[in-house]
């Protein structure tokens, strides 16, 4: 399978011409899959805790990970809620990168030099309270992240809970075998799906689509949901009851370039 990646720092690089790209959707032999790590940051009130983690990110996170082969999505939560969270989706190409990530941020000289400031912010200040992660495998139909285009200016966040893990290994081939394929077909364009691997709401899958706005959003569900396809492939008995809760989260881009 063509594997295809996000722009390094951020899909909103100035000037790029992006599209989103569903070439990669080929029905052939997969080799390794992207493994994500979803992080949400409960940002401390006060002062400029929101553009301290920035400042992290762009200084020193970032061009670590691009120096392995990893990537960074950013968001806003687009109800814009206090205290605020910031959300952070990181895409390593594969299980073995996300470890060497993990030993190599004690070992890099570079990163620990760019990131001393960050580290040195007192506790009295602190730029979070505390943040969330979860660990996601991502799926064997849609194994990396696509590109959105930079006209999506909403994304949809979507967690699907399982009542057992039979029922959730049965969501994940639902979606791998039909559903991602009726998603492309009335215009719901995937950005990345995941197993939960480690962490809230297991058993569990996350996903993520991209869109222009909210006034689109109704637009592409209403498509979908009244489809002739999604009522037959919904009805289908080995699909029956594997679904017992769906949590909605929309978000905003934010550019860290």
């Amino acid at each position: 399978m063509k594997r295809r990646s996000f722009v390094k720092n951020s899909f909103l690089a100035t000037g790029s011409a992006m599209t989103f790209v569903a070439a990669g959707l080929q029905e052939t032999g997969i080799k390794d899959k992207s493994f994500y790590e979803l992080r949400i940051y409960h940002i401390a009130r006060g002062g400029n805790n929101k553009g301290l983690l920035e400042q992290l990110y762009k200084q020193a996170f970032i061009p670590f990970l691009n120096r392995h082969n990893v990537n960074v999505l950013a968001f806003d939560e687009y109800s814009l809620e206090e205290p605020v969270k910031v959300w952070v989706l990181i895409a390593y190409p594969s299980v073995s990168v996300y470890l060497s990530v993990m030993e190599a941020q004690a070992t890099d000289t570079t990163f620990l030099e760019a990131s001393k400031s960050y580290h040195e912010i007192p506790s009295s200040t602190p730029v979070f309270t505390r943040f969330e992660t979860f660990l996601l495998e991502a799926f064997d139909r849609l194994p990396s992240v696509l590109i959105p285009s930079v006209e999506n200016k909403l994304f949809e966040l979507r967690i699907y809970e399982s009542p057992n893990e039979d029922a959730g290994r049965k969501k994940v081939t639902m979606f791998n075998k039909e559903e991602i394929d009726l998603f492309l077909k009335f215009g719901l364009q995937p950005v990345f799906f995941g197993k939960i691997l480690a962490g809230q709401y297991m058993p569990a899958l996350i996903y993520m689509i991209a869109l222009p706005d909210m006034a689109g959003r109704d637009m592409v569900w209403d498509k979908f949901n009244t489809s002739e396809e999604w009522a037959v492939l919904r009805a289908k008995p080995e699909y029956a009851n594997i679904v017992s809760n769906i949590r909605r989260i929309f978000l905003t881009p934010i550019n860290w370039t």
